[in-house]
């Protein structure tokens, strides 16, 4: 491994799970693509899923044969944005009608020498990606993620400040590895009237476009967009299909007679 920049802290590139402060990585059979406009950047059979330091979710790396190189034209490092775990070679991309700045690196270290990583998350640099033939969003799925949506008999009830806003016994609920369990209701079971819809709109790899948002409009101090759902969500979730969740974490949910506790995530935004 060539030695590191001055002021750059050198980071390990392993295969292996369990070292916080390493870049660790494993191999994906899945086909995967990436478009911009009519041009394929990316269009590989032999990904690398690339877990960085400090990152929740993954990335993807792709061999260089498998990556449109004469798009990429090397730039300075960006002071600006996270480094990516020690990497020190950045690219531009250049496309037909614009040219986004540091889209693409490379790792540092044997283990993934000959490989390309895109932004993604947080940026718009490619416009579509696919896992097979399927359009994936925000980041790569993670293999070792679970998301289960099943349907349940239990008694469910929303309230915001003591006003019961949803109450029904056909919920379906959805485990996500690393969330709380999101309660996704009979639309017919919420009181939509006290709310105003928004035009608020999220993507999830796991669950699609949710394109439907719901604010209070009562007079109680809560987040804006506090319920949402997907009219057209992904086929392994598609049960949730039309109905509504909130967020767990800024109203009070009875199930079963039980009051839970608010959770407290990345979700646990300030209120309105």
């Amino acid at each position: 491994m060539s030695a590191p920049e001055s002021g750059l802290e050198a980071v390990s590139v392993v295969r292996r799970r369990g070292e916080s402060d390493s870049v660790f990585w494993e191999p994906s059979e899945r086909w995967v693509r990436a478009t911009a406009g009519e041009v394929t950047v990316v269009d590989s059979r032999r990904p690398v899923l690339v877990w960085e330091p400090g990152r929740p979710v993954p990335l993807y790396a792709f061999p260089r044969g498998d990556v449109r190189m004469d798009l990429l034209r090397r730039t300075e490092r960006p002071a600006s944005r996270r480094r990516h775990a020690g990497a020190t070679v950045f690219y531009d991309l250049v496309l037909p009608d614009r040219t986004v700045g540091a889209a693409a690196w490379s790792y540092p270290g044997e283990d993934l020498a000959g490989h390309i990583s895109f932004e993604w998350f947080g940026r718009e640099v490619l416009d579509h990606w696919y896992e097979e033939d399927e359009e994936i969003f925000v980041h790569p799925r993670d293999p070792h993620k679970r998301v289960d949506a099943l349907p349940s008999s239990r008694h469910v009830q929303v309230e915001i400040e003591g006003t019961v806003v949803a109450d029904t016994h056909t919920p379906v609920l959805l485990f996500e590895t690393g969330l709380p369990v999101r309660f996704y209701l009979p639309r017919e079971d919420v009181r939509l009237d006290l709310f105003t819809r928004t035009d608020g709109r999220t993507r999830c790899p796991y669950k699609g476009v949710a394109s439907e948002y719901w604010s209070w409009a009562g007079d109680a101090d809560v987040r804006p967009d506090i319920a949402w759902s997907y009219p057209d969500p992904l086929p392994s979730v598609g049960i949730i299909k039309d109905r509504v969740a909130f967020y767990d974490e800024s109203v009070d949910v009875v199930v079963d007679g039980v009051r839970r506790e608010r959770p407290v995530t990345f979700f646990s935004r300030p209120s309105r």
